[in-house]
């Protein structure tokens, strides 16, 4: 007889009903057949999330991970570890019970041979009475000590069963069904070592009802229900238990389909009460909402959940708010949630400290790989509670305390929380993310200079004030190349059509883009934002802020928001930088050079996200914190120190860092430098031959902070002392005692000093 013959045939007929019917691809249907041909007993959670994964292939933010070592990591410390603790408590009290029974049972031995003894030897009755009756003592002891033993292990198991688990974006269950697995095992161990004791064995008791789940998808909440009844019949027959039969399968009402943050009125959705909450809520950045969810959608759930959640926030951060109101009321005591690495920083961070509250961060991992509809990405993992765990732990580590940027000050450590550092006013007005088209503004090089060789307009302007050559992220770390678009800045229509060849050109390409889209059943393009999809000629995010701080300057400078390496760049003032470049409107080699040293680096790096394993740039947290040495903050014209003897240093030490750079990017005898067909743009930079351009594709930035050879690390270390010079740390940079802790240090103590001199000079 196989495994399988132990078990019933299965009946169904309480199971929810999949729309197998609206899921197509090939894949799903082999997944389909297989699982149908297999015997219940061999289905296994993470099959039905990988059949939900085939389904909905492209739905990246709604899909979660089966990976049960990473949802485990949440589990132990949420639900795991607290309750083994009380277990252990609750054994610690039975086991005196027992040594009470036992103690009294040796008793009740030793008076027995002692009474029959003394008996035989006097033939006192009397004596034997008395003899009698302290084994009914004894006996009434040991019934006392079963009974309160009994009721020690009751009220734990009592206590398991009313344990409730929510996951509020549940997908396919692995969460729940991992949850339920552990209070089971729980449960069965805290019987078997009861049993042990010689008390009888007792059948379990916590079952399906002890999860609840939350899901939007229909077709994943099916799944979860599925994977939660499947595996708690698996569970109890692996475990020698009967399980139900008639039906195999129950309705289980206690997986909701709807959606976990809004009612459909526009209110804040509420959750059922539960003991804790885990799960992997959606990840969808802060930048898509719109475009994924719609703007009527994101208009009210902005206004829903204003006062909790900042609005740049990604879409995760809601649940990690509602997690920590609750907390805060009373009404849950612990929740683990995970969320992309860049909930350390920027408005995740903030709304993740609002969330907090009073409460604190007690187990956490803070940077780990997923696989998220087949892609890689990197995680953060936070437990969470209302301060009433004790022992802390980052990376598996125990540590005094764990700041929200998900760093540590170490067991008898002196780490400084660096997310207490503030943006001071000398920073302000002085970086800005680049533009966003929003629409189909470029243009390819031909139809640039056609347009740019275009005779004067009605106005009696050129094309080239509406034509402008515009720079990515990877033009910084790669090989830059030539791109154009459309740039109407503030123009009215009115005044943008006079410029008649670009203006229709935009129009064209506009018309054709909607177009594809409606075609492919997508929406137009700013669909739900009113104001711009009125202007939609004028760039979706045109950066109004960052064309007036340009103004006058002959170059500025540029960092990638995301790259591996923290390099700063020039750019021509009159081209434009996109959405995945910072630019710092300052054209000093002083400031570049500040930027540029390893104070800053370090500081960015430990103030700033990643996204993936890559550093992330924000001007509100990496710059506006930054403390420049006194007398050279951004907010000072750089004619003002241009005779001060430490900008002085500082501007040649760049200057000759930024020039060793250019020579080995573009070798003077592996590049020709030929002028641009149209007068006032820069020289195109073009290899000389075929072996000079293989050459040069591999002469990037990234592959030379990568190699870092040693003319690359004696310019920086020169630029990094004149810096530390300007700090008046130069004795201690030579010394050596400028460590990564000691620097961070410092520039926390300088944020904190300029910020209460902001707080006084603003009252």
């Amino acid at each position: 007889m196989s495994a399988k013959d132990d078990f019933p045939d299965p009946d169904f007929s309480g199971a929810p009903r999949p729309d197998f019917a609206s899921k197509s691809s090939e894949a799903f249907e082999y997944m389909c057949l297989d699982l149908a041909r297999s015997h219940y007993s061999d289905v296994r959670s993470g099959d039905l999330h990988e059949l939900r994964g085939q389904a909905q292939q492209g739905v990246d933010f709604l899909v979660d991970c089966g990976g049960a070592g990473l949802v485990m990591m949440i589990i132990r410390p949420v639900i795991i570890e607290p309750l083994d603790t009380e277990w252990t408590e609750a054994k610690a009290k039975i086991i005196e019970q027992v040594t009470r029974i036992e103690t009294a049972k040796s008793y009740i031995a030793t008076i027995r041979e002692q009474a029959a003894t003394e008996f035989k030897a006097t033939g006192d009755k009397g004596r034997e009475a008395q003899r009698q009756q302290e084994i009914t003592n004894l006996r009434s002891t040991i019934t006392r000590a079963e009974n309160r033993a009994k009721e020690l292990h009751t009220a734990f198991t009592d206590r398991l069963s009313e344990f409730r688990v929510l996951d509020p974006a549940c997908g396919s269950g692995n969460f729940l069904y991992l949850s339920l697995k552990a209070l089971k095992d729980i449960e069965h161990r805290a019987n078997v070592e009861f049993e042990a004791f010689g008390f009888a064995r007792r059948p379990p008791k916590v079952g399906p009802e002890a999860v609840k789940g939350i899901e939007i998808n229909p077709y994943a909440a099916e799944l979860a229900r599925v994977s939660i009844w499947i595996g708690e019949i698996q569970w109890m027959r692996a475990n020698g238990f009967e399980a139900t039969t008639n039906p195999i399968l129950k309705p289980l009402n206690n997986i909701e389909c709807r959606d976990a943050v809004l009612n459909p009125d526009g209110t804040r959705a509420e959750w059922p009460d539960v003991d804790v909450v885990v799960g992997n809520p959606p990840f969808l950045g802060g930048k898509r909402l719109r475009d994924e969810l719609g703007g009527h959608y994101v208009d009210t759930l902005f206004s829903a959940w204003r006062a909790s959640v900042r609005p740049e926030a990604d879409l995760v951060l809601y649940w990690f708010a509602r997690s920590g109101e609750l907390i805060q009321t009373g009404r849950l005591k612990r929740a683990g949630l995970v969320s992309t690495n860049s909930i350390r920083g920027g408005a995740n961070r903030d709304t993740l400290r609002s969330a907090l509250g009073d409460g604190r961060i007690f187990d956490a991992w803070a940077d780990e790989p997923w696989i998220v509809d087949g892609a890689a990405v990197r995680v953060s993992l936070l437990c969470f509670d209302n301060g009433a765990t004790v022992d802390l732990r980052l990376d598996g580590h125990l540590v005094d305390e764990i700041f929200e940027d998900l760093t540590a000050r170490p067991i008898g450590g002196t780490s400084v929380n660096l997310t207490n550092s503030v943006r001071m006013v000398d920073n302000g007005e002085i970086a800005f993310q680049g533009f966003k088209f929003g629409g189909p503004f470029e243009i390819d090089d031909s139809t640039a200079i056609a347009v740019l060789n275009e005779p004067l307009n009605p106005n009696g302007m050129r094309n080239s004030k509406v034509v402008r050559q515009w720079h990515n992220g990877m033009d910084i770390t790669r090989r830059p190349e030539i791109r154009w678009c459309f740039d109407f800045g503030e123009l009215s229509e009115r005044d943008a059509v006079l410029f008649e060849r670009p203006y229709k050109v935009l129009r064209d390409q506009w018309d054709d883009e909607n177009r594809k889209r409606l075609k492919a059943g997508n929406r137009p393009l700013r669909n739900g934002e009113g104001n711009t999809a009125v202007t939609w000629w004028r760039h979706q995010r045109p950066r109004t802020e960052l064309r007036v701080a340009l103004t006058g300057l002959r170059r500025f400078i540029a960092t990638p928001e995301v790259s591996k390496h923290r390099v700063f760049v020039w750019f021509d003032a009159g081209s434009m930088a996109s959405g995945s470049v910072y630019a710092i409107a300052r054209d000093d080699d002083t400031t570049f050079g500040i930027l540029h040293s390893r104070f800053h680096e370090i500081w960015a790096l430990r103030m700033g996200t990643s996204l993936e394993d890559r550093p992330r740039y924000t001007p509100s947290t990496t710059f506006e914190t930054f403390p420049f040495p006194e007398g050279l903050t951004p907010n000072i014209p750089a004619a003002h120190y241009a005779d001060d003897p430490r900008a002085q240093a500082i501007a040649a030490a760049a200057a000759r860092l930024n020039k060793l750079r250019e020579n080995w990017l573009n070798p003077p005898d592996l590049v020709q430098r030929v002028p641009e067909v149209v007068p006032g743009y820069p020289d195109r930079i073009l290899p000389v031959d075929e072996r000079a351009a293989d050459i040069l594709k591999k002469r990037t930035l990234t592959n030379l902070y990568n190699e870092r050879p040693a003319w690359l690390d004696h310019a920086h270390r020169d630029l990094d002392r004149a810096v530390a010079a300007a700090y008046g740390w130069q004795a201690d940079f030579d010394s050596g005692v400028l460590t990564e802790d000691e620097i961070l240090k410092r520039l926390f103590e300088l944020n904190q000093e300029r910020a209460k001199m902001d707080s006084s000079e603003g009252a």
